[in-house]
């Protein structure tokens, strides 16, 4: 058994830290990037990183919140919008002032939204429900109840229902309105859509005539008040002539006088009649179709009445069945015959009133001669006539005035029923061929962006309220302490298989897949790794952390467990070993040993056994096979006062005894928050190297952990920082992970 410990005048490689060999593979700038490097991708690149680690928590917000969306959007029944467009004339006079017309075009506006406002009111709302019968229409009644027994409360419901569906907009710089409705029913909603347009459409019609008929009213109380004047200046006139007694003047000038004046009241007949047989005649003339208005012709009245009864018929009975329908031909034979004997009649019309009124001017003219004869005669009995006569010419200009007003008033009477409406349907609504929602597919991307970003905002949060340390800055920050490597994580480090005999070992055991030991074992494989190099920089630290002299006995430790602190202690054995150094690494968990199965070594014989006087040393130290200069002290069987073992005088006397056979002793311990075997044997060795396990061990532990030491006495060489995610740590894996691919290819 003496032969596995190097004998003490055995000659002990020194450690130069100067020395190529070491330097070749342990460059502090391969293991830590300097804060520059760091700070220069920006912040963009440090919420990048934190996303990454945070991937699992945005991936199954985004998947929960993009499901409910696809779910809810599949639930929903599909709503359909019907539209129709309709042109809403200004309704302006005819004859119009020049500042109306500057101000026509805010008075379109105006009148544009009035008309808006109007396609919304309740009025229309009910009638249309009424019209289409919609209070008992499963697809719109939904949840309103058709049984209830407030009708007023009912009413409110459906309009409001109706009026929650409709959508009445404006098209900018036109007169288009366009009236939409949307429903679960595609067909209902285009009923409703044109119900609703026509009902506007006969509210706007019915407005205009009652407005016409209002003014035919007025018109009325003006003729009366005319028909008095008329009267009055009749009166008047009668008057002057009792009072001059224009009828007692002489025989002769009485002859005259009344030939006289039968003459002139007979021309001035005449020439009324003429006026009006000429007025009557220019307008049956210039409108044939207003013949029956003028001329009160009963017959064409009802040739008209009948030919606007068959229209509507016909209308109702081609938009019915069709054009070719029996019936519909039949009106539309009837609808011409009609038509003829109507245009035949206006012509007679027409030609009868020529007639009349070639007479009344041959009557005129005749009259007018006659008068010319008595003009030498009129002399001083004109005198006397001359009141008269203005008085006469007052009483006919009334009674003029009193026969147009009377036309007037009889053709606003008909113009009120023939006025024209200027509302036109430009688009009529027809069912739609796709619901406007749910949109499926917008919905599932606006709510795959949701969860997105809600997933982010709570990644940020988590990393806010992360409270475990990631970087060389957070420990240094904490416990001012020296961050003394990045251990990467394992699966971002896999390296190629071991070699020797401890590689076949492991490979007919099956535990070469990267979980067993060989895993754990970095400095054993043969392609360099981020994960090799990481624990050669460690070595490298650990070596320069006291400015005198590289400590002997080193402590590896951690705050609690699981933390790497084994396989940390392990690999920085090995990475001693390689530079030549002879390395003892002893196993001082008692409690939950591990280098031993790591190592793949026999744990019959240990730190247990000797320490209870059961073994010696030189029994207990193992010489490592596949690194002839690294010893190993396994743990031994798991005793059952294992803190009192470790501070015993044994202990000591070991350790002292070792310091003077190996270059360097490195002691794997129990966490030191869980029992008190680290705390004790830090005041055994030159230095302590505390495992930290990088976004896991929370910030308090590790503070915990640094009082501990602090209160022992115990010498903190610094911090290892295991478990790094380079790549998503913002660290250089990227850059690691090509400088060794460049390498293992020029080694091929």
């Amino acid at each position: 058994m003496n032969n596995r410990i190097p004998p003490e005048d055995q000659q002990i490689i020194p450690f130069d830290p100067a020395s190529p060999e070491i330097w070749q593979h342990d460059r502090p700038g391969h293991s830590f990037m300097q804060p520059e490097e760091r700070d220069g991708s920006g912040s963009l690149a440090a919420y990048w990183q934190v996303l990454l680690r945070r991937r699992w928590t945005v991936l199954a917000i985004v998947v929960v919140v993009t499901t409910l969306v696809a779910l809810s959007s599949f639930k929903t029944k599909p709503v359909y919008k019907t539209t129709a467009r309709i042109e809403v004339d200004p309704d302006t006079p005819q004859v119009q002032m020049l500042n109306e017309v500057y101000q026509q075009g805010q008075g379109d506006q105006d009148f544009l939204r009035t008309q808006i406002q109007i396609l919304q009111t309740d009025n229309l709302a009910w009638r249309t429900v009424e019209q289409l019968g919609l209070a008992q229409n499963p697809a719109f009644v939904g949840k309103v109840d058709p049984n209830a027994v407030n009708s007023d409360i009912r009413k409110v419901q459906l309009v409001r229902m109706f009026k929650g569906a409709l959508s009445v907009e404006m098209i900018p710089g036109s007169r288009i309105v366009v009236v939409g409705y949307e429903s679960t029913d595609p067909q209902l909603a285009a009923r409703i859509t044109n119900a609703l347009v026509e009902n506007y459409t006969d509210y706007n019609f019915r407005q205009k005539y009652d407005a016409t008929r209002q003014a035919a009213g007025r018109m009325e109380q003006q003729l009366d008040e005319l028909k008095a004047k008329v009267e009055n200046s009749q009166r008047e006139l009668q008057e002057y002539q009792r009072k001059h007694a224009i009828v007692e003047l002489g025989d002769k000038q009485n002859v005259i006088e009344q030939r006289l004046g039968q003459l002139s009241t007979d021309l001035t007949q005449a020439q009324n009649e003429r006026i009006e047989k000429e007025s009557l005649y220019n307008q049956v003339k210039s409108n044939p179709e207003r013949v029956a208005g003028l001329t009160h012709d009963e017959s064409l009245q009802r040739l008209q009445d009948k030919l606007s009864e068959f229209r509507s018929q016909y209308v109702d009975a081609a938009s019915q069945y069709g054009p070719n329908y029996p019936k519909v031909l039949r009106l539309n034979k009837d609808i011409a015959e009609i038509e003829s004997q109507i245009t035949a009649a206006r012509l007679s019309a027409v030609e009868r009133y020529n007639n009349v009124f070639v007479a009344a001017k041959n009557r005129e003219q005749l009259l007018a001669g006659a008068v010319a004869q008595q003009k030498e005669e009129l002399g001083d009995f004109n005198k006397l006539l001359v009141e008269h006569n203005i008085l006469k010419g007052e009483f006919e200009t009334n009674q003029q005035l009193y026969q147009k007003l009377l036309e007037h008033l009889k053709d606003a009477t008909v113009a009120a029923g023939l006025r024209s409406t200027n509302i036109h349907v430009v688009d009529p609504a027809l069912p739609p061929l796709g619901p406007i929602r749910p949109r499926t597919s917008l919905n599932i991307m606006i709510g795959f962006l949701v969860g997105l970003i809600l997933g982010a905002m709570i990644a940020f949060v988590q990393e806010a309220l992360d409270s475990s340390l990631k970087t060389p800055e957070d420990v240094e920050a904490l416990i001012s302490a020296p961050a003394l490597a990045q251990i990467p994580a394992r699966t971002e480090a896999k390296g190629r298989v071991p070699y020797g005999s401890n590689a076949r070992h492991l490979e007919a055991n099956g535990k070469t897949n990267g979980n067993g030991a060989a895993s754990s074992i970095a400095l054993l494989q043969t392609t360099p790794s981020a994960l090799s190099e990481a624990y050669r920089a460690l070595r490298t630290s650990v070596l320069l952390s006291v400015a005198s002299h590289a400590p002997q006995s080193v402590l590896v430790a951690s705050a609690s467990a699981g933390e790497g602190k084994t396989s940390t202690a392990v690999n920085l054995a090995l990475a001693l070993a390689q530079v030549g150094s002879s390395v003892l690494l002893v196993d001082c968990d008692l409690r939950r040993p591990c280098v031993a199965r790591l190592l793949e070594i026999d744990n019959q014989r240990g730190m247990s056994t000797y320490l209870t006087g059961n073994d010696k040393i030189e029994d207990v130290i193992q010489q490592y096979a596949p690194q002839p200069n690294l010893w190993v002290a396994p743990s031994g069987p798991t005793p059952p006062n294992p803190a009192e073992l470790v501070s015993s005088e044994p202990m000591e006397a070991m350790l002292r005894n070792l310091r003077g056979r190996f270059k360097h002793i490195i002691i794997d311990s129990p966490p030191l928050l869980v029992v008190t075997d680290a705390t004790i044997l830090s005041t055994l060795v030159e230095g302590v190297v505390l495992v930290v396990e990088s976004g896991t061990t929370p910030k308090k532990f590790v503070l915990r952990a640094r009082r501990i030491l602090d209160s022992a006495n115990a010498r903190l060489l610094g911090v290892v920082l295991n478990k790094v995610r380079l790549h998503h740590d913002g660290y250089y894996g990227a850059y690691n992970r090509g400088y060794y691919n460049y390498s293992s290819k020029e080694s091929e």
